[in-house]
């Protein structure tokens, strides 16, 4: 039996319940929740998460979370964000077959074995395991071989730790990051120079994958429809109102009423 201090975090910190999950989302039936964020709660336990079975879109960055078994479930799940959590592996992710972005930096995974669970999603293609700009990153990408060691395992990225990898525009990286190593400090004896900077900030040529049946879409599109018809309306109100001061004007009768 492990000492209760051995572990303050979980003892301390925050089980994902049915109620947590409706005040967040709005939604009273799990079922039908489609985007959640849950950034920093503190949260230790995904507690009954894998019943919000039509989750598309899904932010638990800057928890404690050290799992992710109820992730499984997520068939729909498209997007996740675990960032800045102390996972170690990602096995449950197998499972979402929909996946098609994954940031994971900031987080304890210490070799590209753990990142095999991953190569059975055919639709992944974005895939973050560090930033910069946040300071945040994973052990095995200390590692001279990292990026080759990644691309091995997961052929069909384009964009890895917000590079593209493949397609239009990944000579360009691919230049950048020859430039750089040429221009790494060496061993030898001589002259040192000055180790190149990256040209732009992390994530400037990022491309997020797009989705014709997203919630986000989904929901521009409603708010169009809704924007569209309070146009209508105050037209229609106040072509209602002209009529009526039409008809009350001192030459108007009672019989002029129009609306």
């Amino acid at each position: 039996m492990e000492p209760q201090g051995e572990k303050p975090a979980e003892a301390d910190g925050v089980r994902v319940t049915p109620q947590l999950l409706k005040s967040r989302s709005g939604e009273f039936a799990l079922e039908s929740i489609l985007l959640l964020k849950l950034r920093g709660l503190g949260l230790v336990d995904l507690g009954c998460l894998g019943e919000c079975l039509g989750l598309e879109w899904l932010d638990l960055s800057g928890n404690a979370l050290t799992q992710l078994g109820p992730l499984a479930s997520l068939r729909q799940l498209v997007v996740l964000n675990v960032a800045d959590n102390r996972l170690t592996g990602l096995e449950p992710l197998a499972a979402c077959e929909s996946l098609q972005s994954l940031n994971a930096a900031g987080n304890l995974l210490a070799t590209p074995g753990q990142l095999q669970c991953l190569a059975g999603l055919r639709g992944l293609e974005y895939l973050r395991l560090r930033d910069p700009l946040a300071r945040l990153s994973n052990p095995l990408c200390t590692s001279p071989s990292y990026w080759a060691a990644v691309r091995e395992l997961l052929p069909g990225l384009k964009v890895l730790d917000g590079e593209r990898v493949t397609g239009q525009g990944s000579e360009f990286y691919q230049l950048c990051r020859d430039l750089d190593s040429s221009l790494r400090p060496s061993s030898s004896p001589g002259p040192r120079a000055t180790e190149a900077q990256p040209w732009v900030e992390p994530g400037y040529w990022e491309s997020w994958p797009t989705r014709s049946s997203s919630i986000l879409e989904e929901a521009c599109r409603q708010f169009q429809d809704t924007l569209q018809e309070c146009h209508d309306l105050d037209r229609q109100a106040n072509d209602s109102l002209a009529q009526a001061e039409q008809a009350l004007s001192p030459a108007g009768t009672t019989s002029s009423f129009v609306f």
